[in-house]
């Protein structure tokens, strides 16, 4: 195993209304019956009864268990993935993974300022004769989680990969994955157009008019690098006065859904992603 989350209860407001498994012992029985026939997988205990900690290899690995479970019934909240670190001889080791990637030769550049920026060293470089090049990179695991999506589109739609386990190496140092904040809602209510109209200057939002919110809830990726509290059930305030562009509507964004894999990447350390069988949202660990 390169990658561990935690799974654990969803304990959020919305809690036990779309899932048909909700409680720690349903979670607990799935998991290890998960470890009968996934041999990759381990599963241990932690000191709350209502999480456990879920050790895979890798983001793809662990998210077809999600997936898996979720089309089962089951509803429950995961952490951010983080690499199963080793002590050797005195010093902090993390897993790597040998990449090897095939792109047009106009997006090789794009792809080694891509690995670069996730700590990724340049092993070898090809060109073939069909204008393509292939290339080899030593990457630390976590810097491969939501690596599938972003390659695609640095390359578009173009790149290829594989990736294997390369062994353990020296720890690589922080990896900047986000440089944005969250919009977090600050009150209960139904997202209302009138309210989403006025966020959407400040980000992207992942929801759209008519949604359930909650407070702590991520709505959105604000444009900033700092979370910001916003207020999407906020209603338009009603007079008897007449106003010849009020019927007028304004344009409204697309809002940007985010796949199981994307959510896990988008997250940061003080966030959850809650998964139930109808929804994927994303919310932060404290709510207030």
């Amino acid at each position: 195993p390169t990658l561990t989350v935690i799974f654990r209860i969803n304990d959020g407001p919305l809690a036990g209304r779309e899932g048909k498994y909700v409680t720690s012992r349903h979670l607990r029985d799935r998991l290890f019956r998960e470890l009968q026939t996934n041999v990759a997988l381990q599963v241990n205990p932690t000191d709350s009864p209502d999480a456990f900690e879920v050790r895979g290899r890798g983001e793809l690995h662990l998210s077809i268990l999600m997936e898996t479970m979720r089309r089962e019934g089951y509803e429950f909240t995961v952490s951010k993935p983080e690499p199963v670190l080793k002590e050797i001889d005195g010093q902090l080791h993390e897993p790597l993974e040998r990449v090897f990637v095939e792109v047009p030769n106009e997006y090789s550049g794009n792809v080694i300022l891509f690995f670069g920026q996730r700590k990724g060293e340049l092993l070898s470089m090809v060109s073939t004769s069909d204008n393509m090049v292939k290339l080899e990179f030593l990457v630390p695991a976590r810097g491969l989680i939501g690596f599938h999506s972003q390659l695609l589109t640095e390359t578009k739609g173009h790149g290829v990969a594989y990736h294997t386990f390369a062994g353990y190496g020296p720890h690589r140092g922080p990896i900047v994955h986000r440089t944005t904040g969250s919009l977090v809602a600050c009150e209960p209510g139904i997202a209302t157009a009138y309210a989403i109209l006025n966020i959407q200057e400040r980000g992207t939002l992942f929801i759209e008019p008519g949604t359930e919110v909650y407070e702590g809830m991520i709505v959105g990726e604000n444009s900033r690098g700092e979370d910001l509290d916003v207020n999407v059930a906020k209603k338009r305030h009603v007079t008897n006065m007449r106003s010849a562009t009020a019927e007028i509507t304004e344009k409204l964004d697309v809002p940007r859904r985010l796949s199981l894999e994307e959510a896990l990447a988008f997250i940061a350390a003080d966030e959850l992603v809650e998964i139930t069988p109808q929804a994927i949202r994303l919310r932060k660990k404290v709510l207030r």
